[in-house]
C-alpha cells in the first residue's frame, strides 16, 4: 500500500495519471486516446528546443523473475504529439531496448533492441504512437540468450502495468438504480448495486465481509447489504437496519459513505468482478493487481479513512492486491493516520 500525501498542486494526481497512462500503453493503446491534453502534461516553464519542440516525460520500474527493469519515455507534445523516444534497461544499467525519433516527418521511431547473437542489435521501424516495450513480444524471436532476455524484460514491465484498475467513485452517479448488467464494477462505481447483485449470490464470503465493512463505516446500526429489483427490472443497494427501521436505499446516503462502500467493495474483490484486463498469461492463483485510487480519503472522516485504510493494509498483505492512492495532509500526518503504508510525501 503507498499513498501518495501533500497538499494540493503537490503532484499526486498526476503521478497517478501517469501511471494509469503507462498501463495503457502497456494494453496496446494509442497514445492519443491516453492524452487527450498532451500540452497540460508538459511541465510550466519548459521552454521550446531550437525546432520548437515541447514535452514531457514518464517511467517507472518494475521488479520481478527478471529483476529490476526499469522503462523511460519521452513524450513530444509540441509541434506533433508522438513518442520521441523510450528505453528498457535492467538492473546492471544494461540498455536492452532504445527507440528515437530520427526522421520527423515519418510518423514511426528507429528502435534498437538487444540480441546478442550474430548481431549485437536488431533495429527496425515502430509505430510512433505505441509504446515499444508492448510490441516486442511480436517482434522478437527469443532464439539467443539476449532475445530471451529482452522478452523476459518486455513481458515483466507489461504484465505489471497490464494488472491495474483506477478507481474514482462517484456518487453522484452511484445513486441511480441500474441494470443487473454482466456485474463488473466500472471504474466510476456506479453500477454498485449491479455488482452487489452478483456478490450476494455469488461471492457470499465476500459479500459478509463487505457487510461487515459496512457496519463499521456506515451511520446507525447496520445489519447487512440487500439488494431489491425494482419493478422495472433494475436494481438498487439497501442497507439493513433491522427493526422498525427497516432499510436504507444507497441513494440516501451521503458522499462519504458511497464511496467507503464503493471502494471497500474494490479491495474486497479482485479481477473477475472488477472491469480490468486479466492478465491471462499468469495463473489465477499469482495474479496480483494494482488499484489506483485518487482521493483515497476524500469526503470520508476520521473514522471511515481509518477503518478504510485498515482494510486496504490487511489486504495488501495477501499480496494479490496492491493499492495506491492520494491522500490530504502532510506525509507525516499521513503515516500517523494510515499504519502499514509507505507514505510519499510530496509536500513543500
Amino acid at each position: 500500500m503507498t499513498l501518495f500525501a501533500g497538499p494540493s498542486g503537490s503532484g499526486k494526481t498526476s503521478a497517478l495519471e501517469a501511471y494509469e497512462a503507462l498501463a495503457g500503453l502497456a494494453a496496446g493503446t494509442a497514445l492519443g486516446r491516453l492524452f487527450p491534453d498532451p500540452v497540460g502534461c508538459v511541465p510550466e516553464g519548459a521552454a521550446p528546443d531550437a525546432q520548437g519542440r515541447r514535452g514531457f516525460r514518464i517511467g517507472c520500474t518494475a521488479d520481478g523473475p527478471a529483476g529490476t527493469v526499469r522503462l523511460d519515455l519521452a513524450v513530444q507534445a509540441e509541434p506533433h504529439f508522438r513518442v520521441a523516444g523510450e528505453r528498457l534497461t535492467d538492473g546492471e544499467g544494461r540498455t536492452l531496448l532504445t527507440t528515437a525519433l530520427r526522421d520527423p516527418r515519418r510518423r514511426v521511431v528507429h528502435a534498437e533492441w538487444h540480441t546478442a547473437g550474430a548481431a549485437g542489435v536488431t533495429r527496425a521501424p515502430l509505430p510512433d504512437d505505441r509504446l515499444a516495450t508492448a510490441l516486442l513480444p511480436l517482434r522478437v524471436a527469443g532464439k539467443t540468450d539476449g532475445q530471451r532476455r529482452v522478452l523476459a524484460a518486455a513481458e515483466q514491465m507489461v504484465l505489471a502495468l497490464r494488472s491495474v484498475f483506477a478507481c474514482d467513485p462517484q456518487p453522484r452517479r452511484m445513486r441511480r438504480p441500474v441494470p443487473p448488467g454482466d456485474g463488473r464494477l466500472r471504474h466510476g462505481c456506479d453500477n454498485l448495486a449491479a455488482v452487489l447483485h452478483r456478490t450476494r449470490a455469488d461471492c457470499r464470503h465476500r459479500h459478509a465481509l463487505l457487510a461487515a465493512a459496512a457496519r463499521a463505516g456506515c451511520a446507525g446500526p447496520v445489519r447487512g447489504l440487500d439488494v431489491e429489483r425494482l419493478p422495472d427490472g433494475t436494481v438498487r443497494a439497501v442497507l439493513e437496519r433491522g427493526g422498525a427501521a427497516g432499510g436504507t436505499p444507497l441513494e440516501r446516503l451521503g458522499d462519504g459513505e458511497l464511496r467507503y462502500l464503493a471502494l471497500a467493495l474494490v479491495l474486497l474483490t479482485g479481477p473477475g468482478v472488477l472491469a480490468v484486463d486479466q492478465a491471462a498469461e499468469v495463473p489465477g492463483a499469482m495474479q496480483s493487481l494494482t488499484v489506483l485510487a485518487d482521493g483515497f480519503d476524500r469526503g470520508l472522516d476520521a473514522r471511515q479513512a481509518g477503518e478504510l485504510t485498515a482494510l486496504a493494509a490487511r489486504i495488501s498483505a495477501d499480496r494479490h492486491i496492491r493499492l495506491v492512492g492520494t491522500v490530504g495532509g502532510t506525509g507525516a500526518g499521513a503515516g500517523r493516520t494510515c499504519p502499514g503504508a509507505t507514505v510519499v510525501d510530496l509536500g513543500p
